[in-house]
């Protein structure tokens, strides 16, 4: 009885932390999802975006003493205003491509090798993390809120970047549901053409949403600064994760992606803890897989047209 109380606290332990985790990466990929909700985007350099906002994080911390979490601050700012001009400059020539979508993917495929290239260029291929007092540090909850006898340690940066990143998501929710602009992109997600008929400035629209989803993308990177190791050439393997992600919600549903993201958090979690680190991300690639092979739309999206 004892052994499975103990049990039953360890498997309450690994669900904290992949909760945590699944946090931030809904923040990472709620980025990706409004991209492609609003725009049709598949953004194969958003992962890219994360990795080069960690290392403006990085430095502002190594640097400056700013905090990763302040530095979400400037970051998300700075990455808008990128955002807005990528679509300006690249985007707005093919949006009215009958290829689009396939053509998407094409180009943010090559912006993603650019910036890797300027990234790998400038900073060398060297393992970075910042290192905040609180990323080794740790709340302990015990009797006060649990069985006698039973302690859980909860991480105080996961605590920290997962309490930010709801609280953007929500900033974002309300944005999306109670501005005048965020009426707009609502309405070009669920029918483009209908939503430029009616009044809305479409290509205006396309390059605030687009300039949102690498502001979360900054704000996902400043959180991956301290959260987890990074180099120029890990965006690839965070391609795969996020792509488990939205396509495991849907693509295109932002509430998909939170709770797909919770979902594969806590999935991941017990992977490593039962069989590895090594095996974490397949918890994802096997998920991509399995959602592909039984339901293309993801359990919130749409099932598209025959």
């Amino acid at each position: 009885e004892w052994s499975r109380g103990l049990g039953d606290v360890y498997k309450r332990q690994v669900a904290i932390l992949g909760l945590l985790l699944g946090g931030v990466y809904a923040l990472m990929a709620a980025g990706l999802t409004l991209a492609f909700g609003v725009m049709r985007i598949v953004n194969l350099a958003h992962a890219a975006f994360i990795i080069a906002s960690a290392y403006i994080s990085f430095f502002a911390f190594e640097k400056l003493g700013i905090d990763p979490l302040l530095s979400v601050l400037f970051v998300m700012p700075i990455m808008f205003l990128f955002g807005v001009a990528v679509y300006q400059v690249l985007f707005r020539r093919i949006e009215g491509s009958k290829k689009f979508g396939e053509m998407t993917v094409l180009l943010t495929f090559g912006i993603a090798i650019m910036v890797e290239g300027l990234l790998g260029f400038v900073f060398t291929g060297i393992y970075r993390k910042a290192q905040p007092v609180y990323a080794n540090e740790s709340f302990i909850l015990d009797g006060l809120f649990l069985p006698q006898g039973d302690i859980l340690f909860i991480p105080k940066g996961q605590f920290y970047a997962s309490l930010m990143s709801i609280v953007l998501l929500v900033g974002l929710w309300a944005f999306l549901r109670y501005s005048h602009t965020g009426y707009a992109i609502r309405a070009t997600t669920q029918n483009r053409a209908a939503a430029q008929i009616v009044g809305v400035n479409v290509r205006r629209v396309s390059a605030i949403s687009f300039g949102l989803s690498t502001a979360l993308a900054g704000a996902s990177g400043a959180l991956m600064s301290y959260l987890f190791p990074f180099f120029p050439f890990r965006h690839w393997q965070w391609v795969a994760v996020l792509l488990a992600l939205v396509v495991l919600g849907g693509m295109g549903s932002m509430k998909g992606a939170v709770i797909g993201a919770l979902v594969l958090g806590v999935a991941s979690s017990f992977v490593v803890d039962q069989i590895g680190p090594t095996w974490g991300p397949m918890t994802f690639y096997l998920a991509l897989f399995l959602i592909l092979l039984i339901r293309p739309q993801g359990l919130f999206g749409k099932e598209a047209p025959a």
